[in-house]
């Protein structure tokens, strides 16, 4: 706990596995990659189903990563096995299984604070975690006897279960017509039309809609939850309400906004976190990198450019 790394990176996803491989090229050896999940890439091996399609262009934003990492269309499965082996190739120590409680800057370096008090310390930190790492939850309340048939992800799915789907993007689409081929599926969307997906997701679910695979509840939202047998009965604005054996929620995620505080980071707005053109903070060598600096999230691709645009890597080489 008393070396002191060059760089310090919090959150192991896209972002922070750029900020990383690119250091270890420009030069800069001693750099930390720490992770509160069990694994490198939480959210790509949490919220992503199995096989789906990984695209560099994500939603045609145009993307040329400024770095020496290549990125290309593939998979879950092919972009992991990527980022495993960028991790082999290069010497970067992780710390997994480590939350961070806190950043803080002491006679010019800096402290990495984790839930089970122990510290690391920097030269430069760079936090790198992503939204989808605090899923957004709905305003209504969701009564505790059936919290355990409430998703955020494909976990705990049976087949043959009885599922509501709710959201409008590209996760709630593929969740959807992922599980119609075993279950009866639901897409619940409070707009009456799609606006977010991809033309190929889209056109999947007007097809499961249309051969009747999937059912399709459009410009309707939901008032609230309850318990009817021990099952979730939803209600919903137009007046219907309707038992279903469990609910998953994909509306997105909201920026870690206290840990943020925590760390001495102001942000622009209620959620995008306010850096220079290098992606530095307001506090000198305390960079952010990912979709919490940007408008709009979920592309990997903007987040490695970002972590590999950052002037990071010459500031602790000219340090």
């Amino acid at each position: 706990m008393d070396k002191m790394y060059d760089i310090a990176i919090i959150g192991a996803g896209p972002a922070g596995i750029g900020t990383a491989i690119e250091s270890y090229i420009f030069g800069i050896k001693d750099i930390l990659l720490i992770e509160k999940a069990n694994n490198h890439s939480a959210t790509i091996r949490t919220f992503y189903k199995d096989n789906k399609r990984v695209d560099k262009d994500w939603m045609g934003q145009k993307v040329e990563c400024a770095g020496r990492i290549t990125f290309m269309d593939g998979t879950k499965e092919t972009t992991l096995d990527l980022f495993d082996q960028l991790l082999d190739k290069h010497k970067v120590t992780t710390a997994f299984n480590t939350e961070v409680e806190r950043v803080e800057k002491k006679e010019g370096l800096f402290e990495i604070i984790t839930t089970n008090n122990k510290t690391f310390k920097a030269r430069n930190v760079v936090i790198a975690i992503g939204k989808m790492g605090k899923p957004n939850k709905p305003s209504y309340k969701i009564p505790p006897s059936i919290k355990q048939f409430v998703n955020f992800n494909l976990d705990k799915c049976s087949k043959g279960e009885k599922i509501l789907v709710v959201g409008g993007g590209n996760s709630a689409a593929e969740y959807a017509y992922f599980l119609a081929d075993t279950n009866d599926v639901t897409l619940n969307y409070r707009r009456d039309k799609f606006t977010r997906l991809n033309p190929e997701n889209l056109a999947i679910i007007q097809e499961y809609a249309k051969d009747g695979k999937l059912r399709l509840k459009l410009g309707v939202d939901i008032t609230s939850l309850e318990s009817e047998h021990g099952k979730p009965k939803v209600h919903f604005s137009d007046g219907t309400s309707e038992v279903y054996d469990r609910i998953i929620y994909a509306i997105g995620g909201t920026t870690p906004t206290e840990f943020l505080k925590k760390c001495g980071i102001e942000l622009q707005g209620k959620s995008k976190v306010e850096v220079d053109e290098n992606y530095q903070t307001k506090t000198p060598g305390l960079y952010a990198a990912g979709d919490i600096v940007t408008e709009t999230g979920g592309s990997i691709a903007i987040a490695k450019h970002i972590a590999q645009k950052s002037k990071t890597q010459e500031s602790v080489g000219q340090g």
